[in-house]
């Protein structure tokens, strides 16, 4: 990080820095609620949406989880590891979070690969929802235009089956 720019802050713009030259990977930047848990994610997310199940929207405190999935080698915890601690309420799922101040991170999902880092953990992030997923279990029903899927999508184990607005 620039260490002119104040903490979580970096070029080209807050939350983000280019991590190498022309035409390279963007790395995001983040952190817990506290600050003491820093992490980066380099490239591009895999997926981005919101998840409407009740697992992510009671972890979440939300009626909604918005969503971005990366492959865990585009994850890295830059500072603070030794503050992260982990729940695990099923196999799907790995939660993250710092035990200084509860802030959620990122959920692991072993099942799919993938690490689903908080939209709101990663200011930079341009937030570009392509999906809604577990929409049956909505709280919030939200007409954006985007797919609403009942459960995930088959390539995740579940239906795939699109359901209306």
């Amino acid at each position: 990080m620039d260490a002119a720019a104040p903490r979580g802050l970096a070029w080209p713009a807050p939350g983000m820095r280019a991590s190498g030259g022309r035409g390279t990977a963007m790395t995001y930047l983040g952190e817990c609620f506290c600050g003491a848990v820093r992490l980066e994610a380099t490239g591009d997310p895999a997926a981005m949406g919101y998840c409407h199940c009740r697992s992510c929207r009671s972890w979440s405190g939300g009626p909604v989880n918005a969503f971005s999935l990366w492959p865990p080698e585009s994850i890295k915890i830059t500072a603070g590891a030794e503050h992260v601690a982990t729940f695990q309420k099923t196999p799907l799922s790995e939660r993250k979070y710092c035990i200084k101040c509860g802030g959620h991170l990122m959920a692991n999902h072993p099942p799919l690969g993938l690490v689903d880092v908080f939209a709101a953990t990663l200011p930079g992030l341009d937030f570009k929802p392509a999906v809604h997923v577990n929409y049956a279990e909505t709280v919030l029903p939200m007409k954006d235009g985007l797919p609403k899927l009942k459960d995930f999508p088959t390539e995740f184990g579940g239906s795939g089956e699109a359901i209306p607005e």
